[in-house]
C-alpha cells in the first residue's frame, strides 16, 4: 500500500484529489436527498397558511402536530442506525426514502386533528435514522481534518431546502389550488412527497457503502483513503468508545444531547412557525409570504459554512459550537422585543445566520470520543433524544401564541434555550482535531 502511494501523486496531492471528488460524490448527493428529506419535514408549517383554517386546527392543535413528528422520530432513531450499521448505507438510505415519501404524500388527505397527528407521527418514524445515518456514513469516508466541512456542507441542506422550498411551496398552494377538487396544501404535500420515493429507489443503485469497495476513486487514491481512515482509527482506539452499551453510561453524551435539544426547541419553533409569524407583518400573499421566509434562510445557510470553515481551519470545535448557539439565542430575544417589524426582521436573520451554524460543527464533537457501534448507536442516539426539542419548540409556539395572542413571549422563550445550550457546550470536556 505503501509503495503504490509512494509511486503515484505525493500525499498532499492524493489528498485534494480524494476530497474534491468525495465532496462532489457524497456530500453533493447527500445535500440533495436532505433537501428532500428537509422540504418534507417542514412544509407543514406553509399547509398551515391553508390548511388550518380549512381544517379548523387552532394555534395549539397546530403546534402539537408539528411537533409530534420529532417523537415518531426519536422512538425509531437508534434502531435505524444500527440497523443501517449492519446492512449497509445504501440499502437502508434507500428504504428511508421510499417509507417517508410515501406518508408525506398521504398527508395531503388528512381530515382533522387525530389524522394530522396519526401522519405526521408516521412521518416522523419513516424518516428516523436517516440524519444520523448519513452522519455515520461520512465518517466512514472522510477523514477528521475535513469532516467539518463535509458535515457542514450537507448540514447546509437544511437551511438551503427552505430557500428553496419556502418560495415554492407558496407557489404550489397558490397555483394548484382547487385543481381537480384539490386545495392547495395537498396539491403541495402531494407534489413534494414524489421526488423522496423516485430517489429512494436511485440511491439504491448509486452510493457506495465503504471504501474498500469504492468504484469513483483511482486504486493510488483508494488505497490512501483506506489507510488514512485506518491510521486515525487507530490513534483513538485507546481514547474511543467503541462498545454501543456504553454510550449510555457516558455523560459526555447525554450533554451533548440536551446542547442539541435546546438548539432545536428554537431552530425548529422558528422553522415550523415563520409562514405565520411572517404573515402577520400583513399584506403579503401566499406566494410574497413564501419568498420573505426564505431570506432568513440564505443568512443560515452563510453563517453556517462560513462558521464551519474556521473551525476545520483552527481544529477548534468546542467554542465555535457554544458561541455560535448563543449569540443566535440572543439575536432571537432580541428580534421579538425590538418592537418593529424591520429591524426584528433584520435581527431574525442575524439569529439564523449563529443558530444555524451550529448545525456543522456540532456533529464533529461525538465523533471525537465515539467509534464503531458507538459511533452509529451515540449519533443516533444525540439526534434522536434531542428531538424532544423539536417537540417541544412548535408546541411551546402554539400554546404561548394562544395564550398571549403574539409571538413576542414565544420568540424570547425560544431563544433562552440556545444560551443555556452554549453554557453546557462549553463545559464538555474535548479536544482538537
Amino acid at each position: 500500500m505503501t509503495a503504490a502511494i509512494a509511486l503515484g501523486a505525493p500525499v498532499p496531492d492524493i489528498r485534494k484529489q480524494v476530497m474534491r471528488k468525495l465532496f462532489s460524490r457524497i456530500v453533493l448527493y447527500c445535500f440533495f436527498l436532505f433537501i428532500i428529506n428537509y422540504l418534507d419535514r417542514v412544509n407543514v408549517g406553509f399547509a398551515a397558511l391553508q390548511m388550518n383554517q380549512e381544517l379548523g386546527l387552532t394555534p395549539k392543535i397546530f403546534g402539537f402536530g408539528a411537533g409530534i413528528f420529532f417523537l415518531g422520530y426519536m422512538a425509531f432513531e437508534i434502531p435505524s442506525n444500527m440497523i443501517l450499521h449492519r446492512v449497509g448505507p445504501r440499502v437502508w438510505i434507500a428504504r428511508i426514502m421510499v417509507s417517508w415519501g410515501i406518508v408525506s404524500c398521504a398527508m395531503a388527505f388528512i381530515q382533522g386533528p387525530w389524522s394530522f397527528y396519526i401522519l405526521r407521527f408516521l412521518l416522523g418514524v419513516a424518516e428516523a435514522g436517516f440524519a444520523p445515518g448519513v452522519l455515520l456514513y461520512l465518517t466512514y469516508w472522510f477523514p477528521r481534518r475535513e469532516r467539518g466541512r463535509a458535515v457542514a456542507g450537507f448540514m447546509t441542506a437544511t437551511v438551503l431546502s427552505s430557500v428553496i422550498g419556502a418560495p415554492l411551496s407558496g407557489w404550489l398552494i397558490g397555483s394548484t389550488d382547487g385543481a381537480f377538487g384539490l386545495s392547495g396544501w395537498q396539491w403541495m404535500f402531494l407534489i413534494e412527497g414524489i421526488p423522496a420515493v423516485i430517489f429512494g429507489v436511485v440511491t439504491f443503485f448509486y452510493l457506495v457503502d465503504r471504501p474498500e469497495t469504492d468504484r469513483w476513486l483511482t486504486s493510488d487514491e483508494r488505497n490512501w483513503l483506506v489507510a488514512e481512515l485506518a491510521r486515525e482509527e487507530q490513534e483513538g482506539a485507546s481514547r474511543a468508545t467503541h462498545d454501543f452499551r456504553s454510550i449510555f453510561r457516558d455523560a459526555r453524551v447525554w450533554l451533548l444531547t440536551l446542547v442539541y435539544m435546546f438548539n432545536g426547541i428554537a431552530i425548529y419553533g422558528v422553522v415550523l412557525w415563520l409562514p405565520q409569524i411572517v404573515k402577520t407583518i400583513g399584506g403579503l400573499s401566499t406566494v410574497q409570504t413564501g419568498f420573505v421566509s426564505a431570506i432568513p434562510f440564505v443568512f443560515a445557510a452563510i453563517g453556517l459554512i462560513v462558521i464551519a470553515r474556521n473551525s476545520d481551519r483552527t481544529g477548534e470545535r468546542k467554542f465555535h459550537t457554544a458561541a455560535a448557539g448563543f449569540a443566535g439565542g440572543a439575536f432571537l430575544c432580541l428580534s421579538a422585543l425590538v418592537g418593529a417589524p424591520v429591524p426584528g426582521f433584520l435581527l431574525l436573520c442575524c439569529a439564523a445566520f449563529t443558530l444555524w451554524a451550529t448545525l456543522g460543527v456540532f456533529w464533529t464533537l461525538p465523533t471525537q470520543f465515539l467509534s464503531g457501534a458507538a459511533a452509529a448507536g451515540g449519533l443516533a442516539a444525540i439526534n434522536g433524544f434531542a428531538q424532544i426539542g423539536g417537540f417541544t419548540g412548535p408546541f411551546l409556539v402554539g400554546w404561548i401564541r394562544e395564550a398571549s395572542g403574539s409571538y413576542t413571549l414565544a420568540l424570547v422563550t425560544l431563544g433562552i434555550f440556545p444560551m443555556l445550550g452554549a453554557v453546557l457546550c462549553a463545559s464538555l470536556k474535548a479536544r482538537r482535531d
